[in-house]
């Protein structure tokens, strides 16, 4: 295999990865407190395998809202433009908790079969 390929091969992976996983980092982000689409965005960035791009992250923001998982509001500090920021509602709460017991699963479940090896 070339290192090209193999490289493409990884950056596939990563995507699926992040795509399956996104959820989850933007709801753990937002536990316990609220904050604007480009601090999570920068929080993301911190992380190689969280790195995600506007185009990625607003839409999500908006469907968790639609549906209900998060909440959103207008703040104004000082002389600052408004900034939207988000926050968990009682079923982001909910579905959070939901999310995190099937990550310790799966997480549990592949070290089993990676130490198997």
């Amino acid at each position: 295999m070339k290192l090209q390929d193999a490289s493409q091969q990884h950056a596939k992976w990563d995507a699926q990865l992040r795509k399956g996983t996104l959820e989850l980092a933007v709801l753990a982000a937002l536990e316990g407190k609220q904050k604007y689409g480009l601090e999570l965005l920068n929080q993301f960035q911190q992380f190689d395998t969280l790195q995600i791009t506007e185009g990625t992250l607003y839409p999500l923001l908006d469907r968790l809202k639609r549906e209900g998982i998060l909440a959103a509001s207008w703040i104004q500090q000082g002389e600052q433009r408004p900034r939207k920021y988000y926050s968990l509602t009682v079923a982001g709460a909910k579905k959070l908790g939901f999310l995190k017991q099937r990550w310790i699963s799966t997480v549990a479940d592949l070290n089993s079969i990676l130490c198997e090896s």
